[in-house]
């Protein structure tokens, strides 16, 4: 598995454990001691690690390849998945995929961006970087949850929408500056979570939501950090300063109103515990979902709209 420069010294513990546990089992000795005081040791330096990490780490986390993805929290929190295809315009973008499904018995609508574990994957998933057919499809199945008057389960983990020139020429920015107007007009509940990465427009086009969640090592930025260090420092080794500075992690735009609910992750990430990272996905979620089923259509519109008409605000001297 991917290791990350700031887990090693967890790992290296692991590593000598694992080495302890098998000299216990291979020579039958007793070293049940030994065990429990390295185990205790892994713990105390993994909580050391994870319950400080720096917004930069936070990003490293986000874009783990072993993080769980949009299609593992559908095969571990939802039931009966049932994947619908194609936008009726273009074609079917894999890396936008959603259907109708189950989460803790309440029937939903559920899409989001899927990225690829290997090379194979990752080209037809297109990195998580969605067409502009993946955001009408998305769109498609929007309307439909509205129809039949189902919630909308959004995953947002994408670096950025695909800026190549057949997505120019097929109208990306239209795509997504439509689906914003008429997210912010769905009749039914609408949550967002961003499960990884929340990259620019290609997060925001399936991110206008009653309830923005984040998980609690992902982030949430309007430009990746590299991308803002080749800006202002002219270099991308510039960019921990840069995500620094941005305020792009879940606990930070948290204190700043700007998301709901950062949902807590197992220590050592979600990419250590997909199961015990996808049943607290399932609770946070089916709690919001719960409040926001008790309101009114009328009185969901209109939260919605004051939640986005209040972002921003300037304190005069």
């Amino acid at each position: 598995m991917q290791l990350l420069e700031f887990e090693k010294p967890a790992a290296e513990l692991e590593r000598e454990l694992e080495k302890v546990r098998a000299k216990a089992a291979s020579q039958n000795i007793d070293m049940s001691d030994e065990i429990a005081m390295m185990e205790a040791k892994l713990a105390e330096t993994r909580a050391a690690i994870y319950q400080n990490l720096t917004p930069w780490q936070r990003v490293q986390i986000a874009r783990h390849t072993n993080r769980p993805f949009m299609l593992d929290y559908v095969s571990l929190a939802f039931s009966d998945f049932c994947e619908l295809h194609g936008d009726r315009h273009f074609g079917d973008d894999a890396s936008m995929p959603g259907g109708l499904a189950r989460i803790g018995g309440k029937r939903c609508v559920v899409i989001g961006h899927q990225k690829g574990r290997d090379t194979k994957e990752n080209l037809k998933r297109n990195f998580g970087s969605a067409h502009p057919e993946g955001y009408r499809k998305a769109l498609r199945l929007m309307k439909l949850a509205e129809k039949f008057k189902l919630p909308v389960i959004a995953m947002i983990d994408t670096p950025g929408a695909f800026p190549g020139i057949g997505a120019e020429e097929r109208n990306i920015a239209e795509a997504i500056a439509f689906n914003l107007r008429e997210m912010m007009l769905l009749k039914v509940p609408v949550i967002a979570i961003v499960i990884g990465e929340g990259g620019s427009g290609g997060a925001l086009g399936i991110g206008v939501a009653d309830r923005v969640l984040m998980m609690e090592n992902s982030y949430y930025s309007v430009i990746s950090p590299e991308g803002c260090a080749a800006i202002l420092w002219k270099h991308r080794k510039h960019a921990p300063e840069a995500a620094e500075a941005m305020k792009l992690a879940a606990p930070d735009l948290k204190k700043l109103d700007l998301i709901d609910d950062v949902i807590p992750e197992p220590t050592g990430g979600a990419h250590h515990d997909h199961l015990t990272a996808a049943n607290s996905f399932r609770d946070v979620v089916l709690r919001h979902l719960e409040e926001l089923a008790a309101m009114s259509t009328e009185r969901l519109l209109e939260a919605r709209y004051q939640k986005f008409r209040n972002f921003g605000e300037w304190i005069g001297k």
